[in-house]
């Protein structure tokens, strides 16, 4: 019925929710910058290069300052700032719910399998988020 997951699969599984989820404690924690762009750099983290470079945002600009709005149930003003970003953060939880749960129960459920299903998952936000960079270079 549902596929048997390895035990590598499991952990990796089961780091992957567990990243996730610390990628949310960690945005309630930073301030979001008020430009828009340039929480990161409240981590340490050095400026954006291409924007530095190009005068431009990459496609990841603004990530960490949506992640920081979300999680402050701010979503107009994390998707001001990346939308991308944005629909990443609300698909963060439940998506680390889910991995945690498969880490756990051992089964690919609710899919028979995660082969097709994890694939397809990330090349859907890689398009989403090349598409929404493609949009703000066009605004900008």
């Amino acid at each position: 019925m549902y596929e048997r997951l390895t035990g590598s699969v499991r952990l990796c599984l089961g780091l992957v929710g567990v990243g996730l989820l610390a990628c949310l404690s960690v945005a309630t924690q930073l301030e979001p910058d008020p430009r828009g762009f340039g929480t990161h750099e409240r981590l340490g983290l050095a400026p954006c290069q291409f924007r530095t470079l190009f005068g431009r945002p990459c496609a990841t600009c603004g990530m960490t300052t949506a992640f920081a709005w979300m999680v402050r149930l701010e979503p107009d003003r994390a998707w001001a700032a990346n939308p991308a970003g944005a629909t990443l953060a609300v698909l963060a939880a439940p998506v680390a719910l889910w991995m945690l749960i498969l880490a756990v129960v051992g089964r690919s459920w609710p899919v028979r399998s995660l082969a097709p299903t994890l694939p397809m998952l990330v090349l859907g936000l890689v398009a989403w988020t090349i598409l929404v960079w493609i949009a703000r270079l066009l605004a900008f």
